[in-house]
């Protein structure tokens, strides 16, 4: 089956993984190296997208075939052959500029052969001002190894990778150029003028020697007001910046640098911006420094404000999942108050369990509000908190629902200081530890929680459980949000994020310890005050 038709985003898209695109943007936009950038690009298929293999090949001059640039997880035999346009999975990327998800090549009567025993394939096209400039492909041994929801991602990435592509190929022009040259020298110009990126060179001297359309824009100064003046007196606030030191490093030292900054204009504004440095050479000599410049203002607000748009969105798609959270709370209402209705008068036990209700009532609302603050901050309410009783009480509260399903709940103590901290927030931490331990165990078994203290400012809490463990890969992960291994609709993936949270407005560490078969410790270290 081919899918040759692009995809809704999914509703569900993981916040970690918006960002890390996000992030690679950025990154990609700046990287001007064609080598440095093929190497990253492969690295983004391996770490973000966990891409088993991948291959990228960039269109000829001639326009007709496609050559792999970059590759790992190919043997050299297909590396090395080209592709016609319409040729293949790939081929035909080239020629319609769509991506196209293959589920079984082995029913493609013109797959051109890439790793040993594919079955799975996946290709988006490179594409610059509606130019094609090669395709980003990958191949799988396992059957449904890509999705329909990886299009988006892929396409995502590989639009910032063709502008890059395209930029990189244009630096490494500019740099191979003669001024001796005059073509040459006009193609450098045309280069500097129609590339999105400022870039201005200068001397040994740190004098101004080219200035190109769009440091014009940036600056305000046209290129016949910079070339020819010294860069720290046209702008001084480059040496309070740390610029102005940085070329003169490049300079001695023949090595490229990069910095990002704040920087001030000429007319007092503040513009948010990254900096590439590289040094220019006649032969073994350092003549001058290029420098990129490029404006991340808008890119740095549009980040912060997509990622607070999707966090605010999230909050609204889980409302049908806070019942979830409130329903251990809710059973234990349910339970105190039969406890206080069966025997008519209240005696001094059914007393307490009245208070436990408007306890766990307003427990309830903290519960719901901790899930809010997934999208805003809520103040804290610190004081003197008995850690030990806080767990008994805790326990005392689990203890029916954790008898239903039949598991121990024990505790071993060590005497530890008071600390301060907001005691509805950490008991909200340990409820979601021992309701995740429960669940994981699901009938039979064992939690126990013990304290101890560490040193004179240090005590730590462990929760520990006998369940079915954590792999490792996914230990890595799962405090990040939207992170869970329930089924769906049974887990947000909030539960551990809030909880890391809530431990480092304590100032504290929260990190789990576990053996797949053999269970897992949560581990909980609170300073003392």
């Amino acid at each position: 089956m081919i899918v040759e038709t692009l995809p809704n985003i999914s509703e569900h898209k993981s916040a970690r993984l918006l960002k890390a695109l996000v992030e690679i943007s950025q990154e990609l936009s700046s990287t001007v190296d064609l080598e440095e950038l093929l190497a990253r690009l492969l690295s983004i298929a391996r770490d973000v997208f966990r891409f088993e293999n991948a291959i990228i090949r960039l269109l000829d001059e001639d326009g007709v075939h496609l050559s792999a640039v970059a590759a790992y997880g190919y043997t050299d035999e297909a590396i090395k052959q080209t592709v016609l346009i319409g040729q293949g999975v790939m081929g035909r990327v080239a020629l319609t500029q769509q991506p196209i998800l293959v589920e079984d090549v082995r029913q493609l009567p013109d797959y051109v052969a890439g790793i040993p025993g594919a079955r799975c394939e996946l290709a988006v096209p490179l594409i610059n001002h509606d130019k094609l400039v090669g395709v980003f492909n990958v191949e799988s041994p396992r059957p449904g190894a890509f999705s329909a929801e990886d299009i988006d991602p892929l396409l995502t990435l590989s639009r910032q990778a063709a502008i890059s592509i395209e930029n990189a190929r244009l630096y490494e022009r500019l740099r191979s150029m003669s001024e001796e040259n005059r073509q040459l020298n006009q193609l450098n110009e045309r280069i500097l003028k129609s590339v999105n990126l400022g870039i201005y060179t200068v001397d040994v001297d740190l004098r101004i020697t080219s200035w190109n359309r769009r440091m014009a824009e940036m600056s305000g100064l046209t290129a016949d007001e910079a070339i020819g003046s010294l860069l720290p007196e046209r702008f001084p606030v480059l040496v309070k910046e740390g610029v102005v030191s940085r070329i003169k490093l490049v300079l001695q030292s023949g090595r490229k640098a990069k910095l990002r900054l704040l920087h001030r204009n000429l007319d007092g504004t503040f513009r948010f911006q990254k900096r590439r440095l590289a040094p220019l050479h006649d032969g073994d000599e350092v003549t001058g420094v290029v420098v990129i410049v490029e404006d991340i203002t808008e890119f740095k607000k549009l980040l912060e404000q997509t990622i607070q748009t999707e966090k605010l969105a999230e909050v609204g798609r889980l409302s049908a999942s806070i019942a979830h959270e409130i329903n251990n709370p809710l059973a234990l209402v349910a339970y105190a108050t039969q406890l206080i209705r069966r025997d008519g008068p209240l005696n001094a036990f059914q007393e307490e369990m009245a208070e436990k209700i408007e306890t766990e009532v307003n427990r309830m609302k903290n519960l719901t509000g901790g899930l809010l603050s997934f999208s805003s901050n809520r103040e804290a309410h610190h004081r003197l908190v008995d850690l030990n009783e806080l767990i008994v009480e805790v326990c005392t509260l689990l203890r029916f629902e954790m008898q239903r399903n039949s598991i121990r709940l024990e505790t071993d103590f060590e005497t530890v200081p008071v600390i301060n901290a907001d005691p509805n927030k950490l008991k909200q931490v340990l409820i979601n530890l021992v309701m995740n331990a429960a669940q994981a165990m699901n009938h039979d078994g064992e939690v126990v929680l013990s304290t101890r203290k560490l040193s004179d400012n240090m005590l730590e809490l462990i929760v520990r459980d006998q369940g079915p463990g954590i792999d490792v890969a996914l230990q890595e992960t799962i405090f990040e949000p939207f992170v869970t291994t329930k089924p769906e609709g049974e887990g947000t993936g909030l539960g551990l994020y809030i909880c890391r949270n809530i431990i480092r407005e304590h100032a504290g560490t929260i990190t789990v310890e576990s053996c797949l078969g053999e269970g897992a410790a949560f581990r909980i270290q609170l300073p003392i005050d």
